[in-house]
């Protein structure tokens, strides 16, 4: 059987709405472009779906360093990517001060009045090196940029396959955002891989992914329930939570792609 990478997911902007691509460079830090931005408060604090579920309706796009933000019903903005000048710190989980350049008053009013409240848009500053957790990074120098915790998200079609088997209704691989799906793999297979190859980019896969409350939030109606904690609880809770995916580093860089083959080096 022959593991196959089936689908790429991008999220431009933390919390906000991913695209599905056919292929990406990968950088150590994850995914190009993958949630090098995030909002944040005034004082320079995250902003997710945790608090602001229409987070979910923002559509981000990329195009030649541009950034396009729009949503429904609401008037689209286009301005330029700054990565250079005047960092100003911002706050994500324990990672304090981490440096970011501010992405100017029309996005962050765009926003604002997207929400409902007083937000700015960030981008990673270059250079920052927002260091992993030393007792699951595999390299000193293993970083990532606006993620949660790791470079990289993976998980298996037949591990929601099992899922949706337990659940009345069910659900979009969307509700778990994960980078990379592979199929043609056992239901939570991903759970025992060590270490894995697709193309030329060696991952190591180091620690289940701990889910939280935005996983109950569906991604087209705004409507928040108990699912799929409530069932997750019932057969995949460790210690840490309950665990849907798998979080992955990057140990070199390179190009992937989907329909490429998975090897399970370990």
């Amino acid at each position: 059987m022959s593991i196959t990478l089936s689908s790429l997911i991008y999220y431009p902007i933390k919390a906000c709405r991913g695209f599905d691509i056919t292929e990406s460079h990968v950088e150590r830090r994850g995914l190009l472009n993958d949630r090098r931005m995030m909002i944040v408060t005034p004082e320079g604090e995250q902003v997710t779906q945790r608090d602001h579920a229409k987070l979910a309706w923002v559509i981000p796009t990329i195009k030649n360093d541009s950034l396009t933000l729009s949503a429904p019903n609401f008037d689209s903005i286009q301005f330029g990517i700054q990565k250079t000048g005047t960092p100003t710190p911002v706050n994500i989980w324990k990672n304090k001060g981490v440096n970011a350049i501010d992405q100017g008053d029309e996005s962050a009013q765009w926003l604002s009045d997207w929400l409902g409240v007083s937000v700015r848009l960030v981008h990673v500053a270059d250079g920052v090196q927002r260091k992993l957790n030393p007792e699951y990074a595999i390299n000193e120098d293993d970083h990532t940029g606006f993620a949660d915790g790791y470079p990289i998200l993976i998980a298996s079609e037949e591990s929601l396959h099992d899922l949706n088997s337990r659940l009345d209704a069910h659900l979009p691989m969307n509700r778990f955002r994960p980078n990379i799906v592979v199929r043609d793999c056992h239901p939570f297979e991903e759970d025992t891989w060590k270490r894995i190859r697709i193309g030329d980019v060696e991952m190591a896969v180091v620690k289940p992914c701990d889910r939280c409350v935005v996983t109950t939030i569906d991604k087209e109606t705004l409507e928040q329930g108990k699912e799929p904690l409530k069932t997750l609880n019932t057969f995949r809770k460790q210690p840490g939570g309950v665990m849907f995916g798998m979080n992955i580093i990057p140990l070199n860089e390179g190009h992937i792609k989907v329909g490429m083959n998975v090897e399970i080096l370990e």
